[in-house]
Formats: C-alpha cells, structure tokens, sequence
C-alpha cells in the first residue's frame, strides 16, 4: 500500500509517515508539502528513505503535484498539509495575533487546499481510505456539561480563530464529498501534541508545554511559568502516528470525526515533575509577571483546553495512548539522542 502524506517534512506528518514505512517492509509513502527535508527530516528518514518519495508543491496549486501523483498508486492518504498560526507560550508572545499577518493565505491554505486534494481523490478508485488532520481548536473554550468529564466529538464545536473555524469548515467539506463520490472518509481532532520532530517550520513556529519544559530542563535553563495550575492534554506525536495508522486499517469505522489525545489532563506542575526525573536540579521559579518564560492561561481547564474523550477511537481501534509520565520521559530522550546532533537546528 502506498500512503500519501501531505504536510511530511513537518512536525507530526513526518512521524505518521515514517511509523507507516515502518510498520510494513513492503509500505511505501509519499509526501507531498511546500518545503524539502530539511536536514533533522534527512536523518529522521534515512532507516526508511529507500520507500519515501518526497515531491514539493504548493497544496492551493494542484497543476504543481496532481500529474505527479498519479503517477503513484496512492491507497490511503493522511492530508495534514496547514498552516498553524498559533502564537502562545511566553509573555511576549502572548500579546500577539499572528493571524493577521496574513488570513488569507490561513483560508487558501487549510480550506481550499483540502478541497484541492479532494477534486484529486475523488477520481481515484483505488483509494481506500482518506484521513483529514484537523484540531482540537474547533471546539469551544468550555464544556462538556458535567464537571470532570472529557470532551466529546459531538456538540461544542465553537472555533473563534481562523485556523478554528478553517479547520471545522474543511471538517465539512471532508463530510460531504464523502457522501457525494462514496469515499471512506473522516477527520482527526489532535489535543496538544508535542514529541519527536517538533520544530519550527515555514507553516508552524510553536511548542507545547512538554516541549518548551523537556528543552529548558535539558538546556539548564530556569523554567518561569506564571502558573503550576494549567492544564492540557498533552499526547506525543509517536502516539498520534500510530492512532492515526489504526483509523487507516480500521476495518469499519462508526464516526466521522475522532478525538486523538491522552484522555486526562496534566498541569505544568505534572510536567515538571517528570522533567525533574531526568534533571533533578531542576531550577523553577513561579514568575507571575513579564519575565515569564511559560504562559498559561490559569482559567482554561476544560473545553477545547481539557482532557478528550476517546471512547470513540477505542471502540473502534485497539489503539490506546501511553501514560503521560511514560511518553514524556521517551521524549526527553529522544531530545537527548538526536537534537545534539542538528546543532541547534529546527530545535
């Protein structure tokens, strides 16, 4: 089976392509994104490089890609092609709106793009299944109803950003090209993800919490967060891929729309906490002010911001999360074994 991949040479789309080439010797990917391997991608790919096509194109632009890919014979695609124009994370950066630099191109980009490698697909017999990427951010800053339980796919669908609100409204459109032309299609609502891969590119400049501590810890910095007390579901992205891989091989799927995450939530305090396994001179100092070098939010605890239903994806899968504990740690030596060897790049 070959996976088309849109978006592989970022951050979670590289790791679903290569646990995809992992999983079967005989697998093949292609990925189809604006940018080449950068060299952390070149040595993240290299074990499987030999079964990876890596053609670039912008996704608005099918006349660059569309004679490309038929050339292959694509079974399955992932389409996680996008633009994240999230800015959060230090006091500064909290004080911005990068969406408006250029909210165009946030529309062209994650809607019209998606209905691009629709138009594509539809006229493909062979392709069983198709994967939308979307987020967590189309759902509303509360809920559900009853206190302590996670959120669920249905109701409270409230997206106030443009990224939000593209993502739901590609959501859509995934739905109704699937009745219209008989696809096997749905779409993946992703919690806060972070992991191995997570660095900045030309579409996403942005770092969850485990990232942000797991660098700082290892680095020796001083962690400041204005608070212990926010939380987040927080799920690694090997996790992610290997979710993602189950809902492609699934035999029969329920739903149209799957929440991927860890299922609980886990405050700043939490993660500390972990870090200090691997550095126990760990320096942190609650910093409720502008030298805060983490930047929460301590009113955000449930809705989009807390822990995700996945009863979903459990019936319908035998995929279940790792202990965050558990995944975090993987990470802070994933950090430790192949970041040093970038330089400092992508970091």
């Amino acid at each position: 089976m070959t996976l088309l991949v849109t978006g592989g040479t970022g951050f979670v789309m590289s790791v679903v392509a290569r646990a995809w080439l992992e999983r079967d010797p005989a697998a093949r990917a292609v990925i189809l994104d604006r940018s080449r391997l950068d060299r952390m991608a070149e040595r993240h790919f290299a074990p499987v490089r030999d079964r990876l096509t890596v053609l670039t194109g912008d996704i608005c632009d099918p006349a660059q890609w569309s004679g490309r890919l038929d050339e292959h014979d694509i079974t399955a695609i992932v389409h996680g092609a996008t633009v994240t124009p999230i800015s959060r994370g230090s006091a500064g950066e909290a004080k911005r709106q990068p969406e408006a630099d250029d909210p165009a191109r946030i529309i062209d980009v994650n809607l019209m793009g998606t209905v691009r490698l629709l138009e594509w697909a539809r006229g493909k017999p062979g392709l069983r299944r198709f994967l939308y990427v979307s987020s967590g951010s189309v759902y509303r800053h509360h809920g559900p109803d009853w206190a302590g339980e996670p959120l669920p796919e249905d109701g409270y669908v409230a997206p106030l950003t443009l990224y939000g609100i593209s993502k739901f409204a590609s959501e859509m459109v995934v739905n109704r090209y699937a009745d219209l032309f008989g696809l096997s299609a749905l779409s993946v609502r992703l919690a806060s993800v972070y992991g191995p891969m997570d660095r900045a590119t030309g579409s996403r400049n942005f770092r969850h919490v485990p990232n942000r501590v797991a660098h700082m810890a290892l680095a020796g910095d001083v962690i400041r967060p204005n608070s212990l007390e926010p939380v987040g579901d927080y799920v690694h992205s090997a996790d992610v891929a290997q979710a993602i891989i189950a809902l492609l091989s699934a035999e029969r799927l329920r739903y149209r729309h799957y929440n991927i995450g860890s299922g609980v939530t886990a405050t700043i305090g939490d993660v500390i906490g972990w870090a200090r396994e691997r550095v126990p001179g760990l320096q942190v100092e609650v910093t409720p002010d502008e030298r805060a070098n983490i930047v929460q939010d301590v009113t955000l605890k449930d809705g989009m911001w807390g822990a995700y239903d996945l009863a979903r994806i459990e019936r319908d899968t035998d995929w279940r999360p790792r202990p965050g504990r558990e995944a975090f740690l993987d990470y802070m030596d994933w950090i430790a074994a192949n970041e040093s060897a970038a330089n400092g790049e992508g970091t």
